[in-house]
């Protein structure tokens, strides 16, 4: 045993001899050069390219890092067997991820790559402003040379949309408002925001089926359109109108748009923008994938109809129009009013300006369709116009199944048919339905009944009305009856004049045969 330790002591001692006569034969620089050559030698013999992805780039935060990290928490989710749990500030998911050292194995187009999450304790570092984390992160991504160039960039671009999905779906919503107008604050923001959580959706939406699912698939066209919006040409936006009675959804069909496609939702007042420039600055704040919102847009600022206007023509009376203190805001009082005109807001929708962003929508909603100006109602502005209307039957079967928990087929038939008989005469709003729903949810059956009664009570009443307005129709056509005589003398008057036209017209040709 003794000669076994004296030999292993020999042995190390000849190592370390050797190791001080390499350093003294060979300096550093040459043993790093025949290790750079060693290691072009293996990736000559090597079937795969190594790329490594650092968590930091000199002192910035290496975006590419944190997108592949979001993608690959999506898949190792599911087939990891450590994973590492997160949760991000203002995030309303828990995020999984690959431990420290682990490697896991993806799939692109076919096309078979291996990720490796690489962890190391950084060295001690010198005094900075700005100290960097003690563990040196990064990821490795290997590939076979022979498909380096048919997954890499078409790769790495997928990750990072899946990334922006995966943030946007992980990220609670904001709601913002302008209530500075268009001032910024101390951080050069000129929108204030709150966490946006109103439950709506189109499956609770009460309103006709059919369009509904028309509307979720021009929605989900629109939210898939990046390369078809490019190929025509076109500003990736689109602007929906919603129009109809108070009461009838409108607010909720916007809250249940962005819940649908995952977007923040701007909520614009106009009245509290002052100018044209700062509506400009509003819209050049506002995010990509948001919805923009001008709630009863008739009156916020004054869009009436031109046609109805004076007899100005050509481009005087454009700019009149355009320009003119009738156009401004409707709390344009002297010294302080805005002064925002409709060739600012058509600039605002479908201008240049419009294009400072992409995937925006815009939401425009009104209770008098007919007191808008057409310029601001044709496509590429609002380009789908949507009628949200009185409380129908396939209407009314959602706002059972949301207040009471009825199902397809647990209404009575002849309930149904009553409601169906009602409905279109009483012209109640999902409002009002829902309300008279609410107070007696406890009771489903005394909730029907009494709902039943609400619409036939509202069905009589709309036909007394009617029957009134018929009444003072026909006493305006009697009023109109005892003047015809008055207009029937100067139609007689006309006649005469004519005849007396007529006349002078024969005379002339006498006298020209005379002459002849």
């Amino acid at each position: 045993m003794k000669e076994y330790w004296t030999s292993l002591a020999s042995l190390l001692g000849v190592l370390a001899f050797c190791q001080s006569l390499l350093q003294t034969v060979f300096p550093p620089e040459l043993r790093f050069a025949f290790l750079k050559l060693a290691s072009k030698i293996f990736h000559w013999f090597s079937s795969y390219y190594y790329f490594d992805i650092t968590e930091i780039d000199g002192v910035n935060t290496n975006e590419l890092y944190n997108a592949v990290q979001l993608y690959l928490s999506a898949t190792v989710s599911v087939t990891g067997t450590r994973l590492s749990l997160t949760r991000a500030l203002n995030s309303s998911a828990i995020t999984f991820g690959l431990s420290n050292n682990d490697c896991m194995v993806d799939t692109f187009n076919g096309v078979t790559v291996l990720w490796e999450h690489v962890v190391t304790q950084r060295q001690s570092q010198t005094f900075s402003w700005r100290p960097l984390p003690e563990e040196k992160r990064s990821f490795t991504l290997r590939i076979k040379k022979k498909d380096k160039f048919l997954i890499l960039n078409s790769y790495l671009d997928f990750i990072m949309d899946k990334a922006n999905d995966i943030r946007r779906r992980n990220h609670d919503r904001l709601l913002y408002t302008n209530s500075r107008g268009g001032s910024l604050d101390s951080r050069g923001h000129p929108w204030e925001s709150v966490p946006f959580k109103h439950p709506s959706t189109f499956d609770t939406l009460a309103m006709d089926p059919k369009v509904k699912k028309e509307i979720m698939e021009d929605l989900q066209d629109f939210a898939n359109g990046q390369s078809f919006y490019q190929k025509t040409g076109r500003a990736w936006k689109r602007g929906y109108l919603l129009y109809g009675p108070p009461g009838t959804g409108k607010s909720s069909m916007i809250a249940a748009m962005a819940n649908f496609l995952g977007y923040d939702i701007y909520d614009l007042e106009l009245t509290e923008v002052h100018t044209n420039s700062e509506l400009r600055k509003l819209l050049m704040k506002t995010s990509s994938k948001s919805v923009i919102v001008i709630e009863d847009i008739d009156c916020s600022i004054n869009l009436t109809n031109r046609k109805g206007g004076g007899d100005a023509s050509g481009g005087a009376a454009m700019r009149t129009y355009y320009d003119s203190p009738e156009m401004r805001g409707v709390s344009g009082e002297e010294g302080g009013g805005n002064s925002i005109t409709l060739s600012g807001l058509l600039n605002f929708t479908d201008g240049l300006w419009s294009c400072c962003g992409s995937e925006r929508i815009f939401v425009f909603t009104t209770n008098h369709i007919e007191k808008l100006d057409p310029a601001l109602l044709r496509s590429g502005r609002m380009d789908m116009h949507i009628f949200m209307s009185h409380c129908s039957f396939p209407a009314l079967k959602i706002l059972l199944k949301n207040y009471l928990g009825f199902e397809e087929g647990d209404l009575d038939q002849e309930v149904a048919k009553k409601f169906e008989e009602v409905l279109d005469k009483a012209g109640m709003t999902p409002a009002d339905v829902s309300e008279a729903l609410i107070k007696k949810r406890r009771d489903k059956d005394k909730a029907v009944r009494e709902l039943l009664e609400v619409l036939k009570v509202k069905a009589e009443k709309n036909k007394k009305s009617n029957a009134v307005s018929a009444e003072e129709e026909e006493e305006e056509q009697e009023k109109r009856a005892l003047e015809s005589p008055i207009v029937e003398g100067c139609g007689f008057e006309e006649e005469d004049n004519s005849c007396k036209k007529g006349g002078d017209e024969d005379q002339k040709q006498d006298d020209e045969k005379i002459e002849k």
